[in-house]
């Protein structure tokens, strides 16, 4: 196969950005298909009743490991961008991902206590290899064109969430309706297609992401990209190490004490219980190692990072949210909202979910045509295993709606609202694009405060919504307010996700691009096993106050946040040394 120069990438064009770009979209899309979809039924099946084939967990225990398996998804980047950037190349590291994540859902599917713990720990690594590298690949292939940066990501959103659209979807309906064995298994077939699809397309990216060459590392130690190399000391390393055992400690012990009854931090030290110490030192040792470094830094990139640093911040918070997606708000869906329907409103769900699902099936169809024109003849077998793929989902979808069409009632899946999200990304990503690209550009920390907002007004419709639920009454509220709230949610998500990772690759150092991917996904750690825990806390205070009062909390907080981040502005537009 012919290696293509990075001078070519913008020469293949499809939909206005280069093939390469679009690979990797169906690429990430078979992982987010996978990841999603496995997402969707991990707390369902925990908790669903030994008659249904579920495990009975409660919902405490449940989504404590829900929680810290999406925290070490993210945690697990850091290892992966540094393996990368160091030895493996990006390319490798997306593949060895992928291979590790097929045998993870594998391993999922055989449903028993070892097998599944096996397998979220395959995920988990697999994971750590795969993400940060995806977006470090797109990175450079849009380093002479940073005006494009914005819309490139915006489009790779895209592409995640056309994964997670149809991994929700099917994976889902099939683990809800037929066997969780069989859903778990279908996200590994179609994380195997993504890994061949990208092996045997991966020239298409030139030089890009290869395995570093002794002369590449050299240059990596003597390129200084304008200002002085930081290089980490042994206290350093220490404080990185020990902080990371701290965590690691905490966030493993949650669930197994939950789990097992048997708690790894069963001490006090003062008033604070072990399991509080222990993540307030990690933390606290983190924080030094960040002011240590940051203060002897260059001023430009000192400033620079210390912006990437505050959107890290509140990005922590968003995730702590919007990550009630797979724990509260589907254990809202399952328990609290009508999904019975019958006669024309059966009816009218029927036509509306098959329109949800063929439109966007066939729009990203299209753009797979695109690509095969651009790319089948240089790249063959990637391209017939991906047609492949999508002859099979094609196969999947069609026997779905048929199997619902031939029942006059039928139940909503509580996991089909996960999809929504994906369906609205899909929806607007395209416009929000141009927005970007266009006049109308808000700086960074309008982006941000208008995200928290549209997040903070998303609870604010299921807090309404579930203000007739008190004590956990047997009541079903109407599906208009998780719509609503995925809707909000999604336009949240637009304003500020795809935007944070755009902000990364252009401030900072091409030299630190890999590992402070790795760090971003450290701030979405935090973030996702902060909505674990307080997921968690869903009947303790539905209890004690009303379902009502667990999701206003999550509309004031974000809205909060989302206004003093625009208030920010001014100190971040300084930070950021021109970067727009």
């Amino acid at each position: 196969m012919e290696k293509s120069t990075s001078n070519d990438f913008f020469k293949s064009n499809v939909l206005g950005h280069p093939a390469g770009l679009f690979v990797l979209f169906f690429t990430e899309m078979w992982e987010r298909f996978s990841y999603y979809g496995m997402r969707a039924l991990l707390v369902l099946f925990l908790i669903s009743k030994l008659a249904d084939g579920g495990w009975a967990w409660p919902e405490e225990h449940a989504l404590a490991l829900y929680g810290t398996y999406t925290s070490l998804v993210y945690l697990t980047t850091i290892m992966g961008g540094f393996l990368a950037d160091k030895y493996l190349g990006y390319r490798w590291a997306v593949v060895i991902g992928a291979l590790l994540m097929t045998l993870g859902h594998a391993s999922m599917a055989v449903e028993t206590p070892m097998s599944l713990y096996i397998g979220i720990g395959l995920l988990i690594f697999g994971n750590g290899f795969f993400k940060p590298n995806m977006t470090s690949i797109i990175s450079y292939m849009y380093k002479d064109h940073p005006e494009k940066k914005d819309g490139a990501y915006t489009i790779f959103y895209m592409g995640v969430n056309a994964g997670a659209f149809l991994g929700i979807m099917l994976c889902g309906y099939i683990g809800e309706n037929e066997s969780w064995s069989l859903g778990f298994g279908l996200a590994g077939i179609f994380m195997f297609f993504g890994m061949l699809q990208f092996y045997f397309t991966q020239n298409i990216f030139g030089t890009i992401g290869t395995k570093p060459t002794a002369a590449e590392k050299l240059d990596k130690k003597t390129v200084t990209d304008g200002d002085k190399r930081v290089p980490f000391t042994s206290f350093d390393l220490f404080l990185i190490v020990t902080s990371l055992i701290l965590g690691l400690v905490w966030i493993i012990n949650d669930p197994y004490s939950k789990i097992s009854g048997n708690n790894l931090l069963d001490f006090k030290v003062g008033n604070l219980d072990g399991s509080n110490f222990i993540i307030l030192l990690g933390l606290g040792l983190f924080l030094i190692l960040l002011v240590g470094r940051l203060t002897r830094y260059a001023t430009v990139t000192r400033d620079r990072l210390i912006a990437v640093t505050i959107f890290a911040f509140f990005t922590i918070f968003f995730w702590a949210s919007f990550e009630q997606a797979g724990g509260s708000m589907t254990i809202f869906a399952e328990r609290y909202t009508q999904r019975a329907l019958t006669g024309s409103t059966a009816s009218m769900f029927k036509i509306i979910n098959t329109l949800l699902t063929v439109v966007p099936l066939g729009i990203i169809t299209y753009v797979l045509f695109k690509l095969f024109q651009q790319t089948f003849k240089k790249y063959p077998l990637g391209n017939i295993i991906l047609g492949s793929s999508f002859v099979i989902i094609w196969g999947v979808v069609l026997w779905m709606l048929n199997r619902e069409f031939s029942n006059d009632d039928t139940t909503v899946a509580a996991s089909w609202f996960g999809i929504l999200n994906s369906f609205f990304i899909i929806a607007f990503a395209p416009l929000v694009s141009k927005v970007w690209e266009s006049k109308y550009n808000p700086p960074a920390a309008v982006k941000y405060g208008i995200g928290l907002s549209l997040l903070g007004l998303g609870f604010g419709s299921l807090a309404y919504g579930a203000s007739e639920i008190v004590n956990g009454a047997d009541i079903k509220v109407s599906m208009v307010w998780l719509i609503f709230a995925y809707l909000f949610h999604t336009l949240g998500e637009l304003c500020l996700s795809p935007v944070g990772l755009s902000y990364v690759s252009k401030l900072v150092p091409a030299r630190m691009i890999g590992m402070m991917f790795g760090i971003w996904y450290l701030a979405i750690a935090i973030g996702n096993k902060t909505a674990g825990s307080m997921g968690g806390m869903i009947n303790e205070i539905t209890e004690k106050y009303s379902l009502s009062t667990f999701f206003l909390i999550f509309t004031i907080v974000p809205i909060g946040l989302g206004i003093l981040v625009v208030l920010l502005h001014p100190l971040l537009k300084k930070l950021m040394h021109g970067v727009h």
